[in-house]
């Protein structure tokens, strides 16, 4: 049964396809004239053929435009759904429409992904992907701007109390796996997760949320995760994958929709505490407590449940998977080349003072080198492929010799940027000291600057208008988390190498999870 499954699925998926295929162009012959100029790139039919028969989840796309650009340049058109995407592979190009056009790329597609297609097109957004406008403007500012929740002058401070806590609740499981394993190795990939996680939703909905709280919602997001990869027919064909896949379709709706329950009920929370609370600050201020008071430039006035619902989900989502990854990887390669861990610590100990048990904000400052050794880890290994979330034009522009039309969908390919031959020196190789060089023939630039204007080397985050506005407190916990735990604990290899091998699931995770022998140190 199981054998005819996997014949029947994907010969079903073809042939529903191919009807598809052959009405699409009957119906499209006069809109191939208006795309004839744009980039190249492969025939709509032979790209999602084999998405389909190969039974590929659809986040394998970035890896097979990286091989896409081998054949056809650094700006490729992809033809998957009713309209095409262009997908950028190349730092100038990069550049030159996201700095030098800004403006004109600032925008976002209508529909940004499949599950804003399926299911939250009834009015959810984020920051990332409302459209470019005032609305956005102000969602963004209550986020990062001179009073935002993330304010770049505040935001080592606001929430230090309860990243420590999480630092410490982090250590403690750490120790606790070293007295269980009697030195045979940690496997600390899901230690990682789950304290950024931990941190990111009580940031989001205050103190006060318990622990069984954080649990729910994270049982929730992994079994959003686990099913999503089957959900490629519905973002192809959305009407016919319903009708041939229903219990699928009904199973991911029950889902969504529990998830959505425990959000909302941890918002409800969230405005009963403030309402009980108004005169006496106990609690430092939440992310949700910002939303709750933001008011908008509308006649709404204010944001309605589902919205605030939808902008807690983002700050978690788009958060706690890509930090926890790439702690993941720069903690692989501090296990990996002894040396960068030794220059960590050289550094740590030259600024913290006797006695100090944690490494506190105001100390990374002075760590040049663990920024380099940071920053180095989002070069070599970014959390993703692709943006999160595409850009889309606000009008026809010419890019790198082709037409790119008003409205259509531009993606950038970031794992390739910051692996660029062309850019980097040894662009394989994990080099941190590449970072702590000023670049002089830039107007003395300091590389460890990865949000400057004048070129665009790598961008893990995003650049332009709408680079990640998230940026600086993943930079901030990143810095913060692996400083402190070299400070702990003397990390060492448990097998005889560690694996570097890359496997494309949401994030860009590691194929063989870092396995590591950690001894608590007397500091």
């Amino acid at each position: 049964m199981e054998i005819l499954y996997y014949i029947i699925i994907p010969i079903s998926l073809f042939l529903a396809f191919l009807v598809r295929f052959i009405l699409a162009l009957l119906l499209s012959s006069s809109s191939e004239i208006s795309t004839q100029n744009l980039p190249p790139g492969p025939p709509r039919f032979h790209l999602l053929a084999h998405f389909l028969w190969h039974r590929k989840p659809l986040f394998q796309l970035g890896p097979i435009i990286s091989t896409l650009r081998l054949k056809y340049g650094p700006i490729i058109t992809v033809r998957m759904g009713s309209e095409p995407s262009i997908y950028i592979c190349n730092n100038t190009l990069a550049h030159q429409a996201l700095i030098n056009n800004g403006t004109v790329f600032a925008d976002r597609p209508k529909i940004t992904s499949i599950a804003d297609d399926l299911i939250f097109a009834n009015k959810r957004r984020g920051i990332s992907t409302y459209p470019y406008g005032t609305t956005w403007r102000v969602l963004r500012h209550n986020f990062t701007g001179s009073s935002g929740f993330l304010h770049s002058s505040s935001i080592k401070f606001n929430h230090s109390h309860l990243r420590g806590r999480v630092l410490e609740k982090l250590i403690c499981e750490l120790k606790r796996e070293y007295c269980e394993c009697r030195g045979d190795g940690v496997y600390v990939c899901e230690h990682f997760r789950y304290a950024i996680f931990y941190l990111l939703v009580k940031m989001c909905f205050g103190d006060n949320v318990e622990e069984q709280e954080i649990r729910e919602l994270g049982c929730a997001q992994k079994k959003l995760f686990m099913i999503i990869n089957k959900l490629k027919v519905f973002a192809i064909m959305p009407d016919l994958g319903k009708i041939l896949f229903r219990k699928r379709w009904k199973k991911f709706l029950g889902i969504i929709r529990s998830r959505e329950d425990v959000f909302v009920g941890l918002v409800r929370d969230r405005k009963k505490i403030k309402q009980e609370n108004e005169e006496r600050d106990i609690d430092s201020e939440s992310y949700v407590d910002t939303l709750i008071e933001l008011r908008l430039p509308s006649d709404r006035k204010v944001l309605e449940e589902s919205e605030i619902v939808s902008l807690s989900d983002e700050f978690i989502s788009h958060g706690s998977d890509t930090i926890a990854t790439a702690l993941h990887w720069v903690m692989a390669n501090v296990v990996k080349y002894p040396k960068i861990q030794a220059k960590i610590l050289d550094e740590i100990n030259g600024v913290v003072e006797q006695g100090q048990q944690w490494i506190n904000e105001d100390d990374l400052v002075k760590m040049p080198y663990l920024k380099a050794v940071i920053l180095e880890g989002l070069r070599r290994h970014p959390p993703v492929y692709l943006l999160d979330t595409p850009h889309a034009v606000t009008e026809d522009v010419e890019l790198g010799g082709y037409l790119v039309t008003k409205g259509i969908s531009v993606n950038f390919l970031v794992a390739d940027m910051g692996r660029d031959p062309n850019v980097w020196e040894d662009p394989l190789e994990f080099k941190p000291e590449r970072f702590l060089y000023c670049d002089y023939k830039n107007g003395g630039e300091n590389n460890l600057d990865i949000t400057r204007n004048r070129e665009i080397k790598m961008m893990p985050f995003g650049a332009g208008r709408r680079v990640c506005p998230g940026l600086g407190l993943a930079i901030l916990n990143l810095e913060y988390f692996v400083a402190n735990l070299i400070w702990k604990f003397e990390w060492n290899k448990a097998d005889e190498d560690v694996d570097l091998s890359e496997k494309a699931e949401f994030t860009i995770e590691m194929k063989n999870p870092l396995h590591a022998r950690i001894s608590p140190r007397v500091n």
